[in-house]
């Protein structure tokens, strides 16, 4: 597929990223090339196709990276492209079921087309309905190429950004990498759909039920789910269902899966939640499900507790765990954040839209101080803005922040988990005191033997990571200089001796000062 190292495609490529870094970095150009514009960055991203329209759905979010002029932009790409052509579909048919048609009948026209893969109606032998997903023909490979594409790129531009801004924007780089080859591998999905049938299923959330025996890395086979999109707001008149009580469901489940179980549907756009007549919602396409470790989600839940309540030493450490504030923020810094932050939860007179303006401020803010956005919420932060956006569209002076604090603090014991309590805390406590005494055993006899190993903490090597570059950049500098002074001692022009004794002076000084 040497198509996709056309050198047009290359080029557009290249301009993609040069309007990040240049956009990112606040400059007018770079090469004297200047950005693409929101509407031209815009086809950019649709003419390049499947990898970059996931990754501008993924960037949309991102307001501490772009205006709110590209951001307009970047929130219309949807993933919604032609159906493959009639070739490509029968390889990758044959290439699915193979000799084996387990279907009575198969549509051939896609109800549904985007860029991973397409949707078609089909009935089994037995009469159920199902919907069956099949993947694109070379989709992997063309996936592998952009990401090797923009990796080589983010080489040439990654020594011109600060470490921070470089340590986010590969944030989102390595975690949208990761989530869209999984999302190729339609054997992914099946399991992702099986997890969480299994996890949520006394939440009162419909899934699709899969048929195992015919799904594979190139095809999904399962059932039929039919109701009205959730954002059809007539539909949802008709059947007298409320989208309020829709989005407390949302809200609930959302706060479910990200806060107390840590697993959670990653792509929560309107096409993906039907509501049924009885008010039932359904959830499909399981291609973008994200995992969030344990302390991950605690330190969430701390951080939206603590600025709920202005607790600000309980919001800083919890901003630490998550990765947010690096550890050589000042502490001027820390509490400017913090002032923001609580000005946003504690404001009861704030409507949605000004809510989202000061947050996108607080982001907006964060390009120049030493914050960053961790891996681990790139798509926390996506989903979150979804469903955000979801409220915002359709009731009147929606305010996710304040919806999602009540249940979460009705809920605070289970997201904390059920050593969160008192008395399930002292029985485990109790339970772990024969492995702590042994621990301490292990210690005492290693120290004795002059044989104890320690173990730097995150935060310590971050700032001791930071002084190292300090000094060798110093240190750097001043050999620099040395050099280009012996160098300039061979040169013959008029007061060359001169200068070489300048350039030795300056050097040796830059050199003992970052050693002193």
């Amino acid at each position: 597929m040497l198509k996709n190292y056309a050198l047009g495609r290359v080029w557009k490529t290249f301009r993609f990223l040069l309007t990040v870094f240049v956009i990112v970095r606040r400059k007018e150009h770079f090469l004297h090339i200047r950005p693409l514009g929101p509407t031209a960055f815009k086809q950019t991203i649709l003419d390049l196709g499947v990898s970059f329209i996931k990754l501008a759905q993924v960037l949309a979010t991102r307001a501490d990276f772009f205006t709110e002029e590209y951001l307009s932009e970047l929130k219309t790409i949807h993933d919604e492209v032609e159906p493959m052509d009639r070739a490509d579909f029968e390889i990758m048919y044959n290439r699915a079921f193979g000799s084996v048609r387990p279907f009575r009948h198969f549509d051939r026209s896609p109800i549904a087309s985007a860029s991973i893969g397409q949707v078609h109606k089909a009935v089994l032998d037995d009469g159920t309905e199902v919907a069956v997903k099949i993947r694109r023909l070379d989709i992997e490979k063309a996936v592998l190429d952009d990401i090797r594409i923009i990796g080589i790129f983010l080489k040439i531009f990654q020594p011109f950004f600060s470490r921070l801004t470089k340590n986010s924007l590969e944030a989102v780089l390595n975690e949208f990498a990761d989530m869209i080859v999984k999302e190729v591998d339609l054997s992914i999905e099946l399991d992702n759909l099986r997890k969480f049938g299994d996890t949520y299923q006394l939440s009162g959330i419909r899934y699709p039920k899969v048929f195992p025996s015919y799904c594979s890395c190139d095809a999904l086979v399962m059932s039929f789910e039919t109701g009205m999109r959730i954002d059809d707001k007539e539909g949802l008149a008709r059947s007298n269902i409320p989208f309020a009580r829709l989005m407390d469901r949302m809200i609930s489940f959302y706060m479910e899966q990200m806060l107390v179980c840590g697993f959670f549907h990653a792509d929560p756009h309107p096409g993906n939640f039907l509501v049924r007549e009885d008010g039932t919602l359904i959830v499909l396409d399981f291609g973008m499900v994200k995992r969030l470790p344990n302390s991950t989600r605690v330190a969430m839940i701390e951080m939206i507790k603590a600025a709920n309540e202005q607790d600000f030493e309980l919001f800083i450490v919890s901003c630490k765990r998550l990765g947010v504030i690096a550890a050589t923020a000042r502490e001027d810094q820390m509490q400017e954040l913090a002032e923001r932050m609580f000005d946003i939860f504690g404001n009861e007179n704030l409507s949605a839209t000004t809510m989202q303006n000061l947050a996108f401020d607080v982001l907006d803010s964060m390009r120049e101080l030493p914050f960053k956005i961790p891996q681990e919420l790139v798509y926390v932060m996506r989903a979150s803005s979804l469903v955000e956006g979801l409220g915002t569209s359709f009731i009147e002076n929606f305010n996710g922040i304040k919806d999602i604090l009540p249940v979460l603090i009705k809920n605070i014991n289970r997201a904390l988990g059920a050593e969160a309590r008192f008395l399930p805390t002292l029985k485990s406590e109790l339970m772990s005191l024969p492995l702590t005494i042994r621990r301490l055993k292990i210690i005492i006899t290693h120290l004795s033997e002059d044989n104890l190993h320690i173990k730097l903490s995150g935060e310590t090597l971050e700032i001791l990571g930071e002084c190292i570059r300090g000094y060798l950049k110093s240190i750097s500098v001043g050999i620099v200089l040395i050099t280009a002074a012996f160098f300039m001692q061979h040169l013959s022009f008029s007061h060359h001796q001169e200068v070489a004794a300048i350039l030795f002076i300056l050097g040796v000084l830059r050199v003992f000062i970052a050693l002193k």
